[in-house]
């Protein structure tokens, strides 16, 4: 599990899980181990995860990739079937930023890319570091352009899917209080859209 800012430098790591875990068991125990969300504020996460107060997950079975907007025309007025179009189409514009964030880690260190035969313990280090890593380049302004020039050192042929966890929920408290505060959001953005 990885945190970002809108700089795109991480600012919570969780390694270590198999690829089987839950999205939510990966949560919980991040939370048990320091990970925080500010009073008054919350993380966007994906479909992957329940929405609750503190993470906001986008609608499901309702329009969300940033393709899918594209694809309908964004320049219309009416381009929005209601409140929870809208809420997904800004959600997906917002949560891009940590999906740019893993393109640019995986560019700037390939060896994500692959599996690896190095013992686990090590295995459980290397995403990590490579996070550090990237945190530190990006904090002295590296620009990543150069990214785009880099011969490719791991064959594409090589590389591996990371497997999706199953879609594990916390409480049915959290959860109904996180659609509530969704719910009010959403149509916050759509009575500002509206008018």
């Amino acid at each position: 599990m990885f945190a970002c800012d809108f700089d795109l430098k991480f600012t919570f790591i969780s390694c270590g899980w198999e690829g089987s875990a839950s999205d939510a068991g990966v949560l919980r125990s991040a939370l048990t181990k320091g990970f925080h969300v500010p009073p008054g504020k919350f993380y966007l996460v994906d479909g992957g995860y329940a929405n609750t107060p503190s993470f906001i997950a986008p609608y499901r079975g309702v329009r969300y990739h940033l393709g899918e907007f594209r694809r309908r025309g964004s320049s219309q007025r009416n381009e929005y079937a209601n409140y929870k179009e809208l809420f997904n189409h800004r959600h997906a514009q917002l949560r891009n930023h940590i999906e740019r964030a893993f393109g640019v880690l995986k560019k700037r260190f390939p060896i994500l890319k692959v599996g690896t035969h190095y013992p686990i313990e090590t295995q459980i280090k290397i995403p990590a570091v490579a996070a550090v890593f990237h945190n530190i380049i990006r904090g002295h302004n590296g620009q990543d352009s150069w990214l785009d020039q880099q011969p490719q050192y791991i064959n594409p042929t090589t590389f591996v899917d990371m497997p999706e966890g199953d879609n594990s929920y916390p409480s049915e408290i959290e959860s109904s209080d996180g659609n509530t505060l969704r719910d009010q959001i959403a149509q916050g953005m759509w009575a500002a859209y509206n008018n």
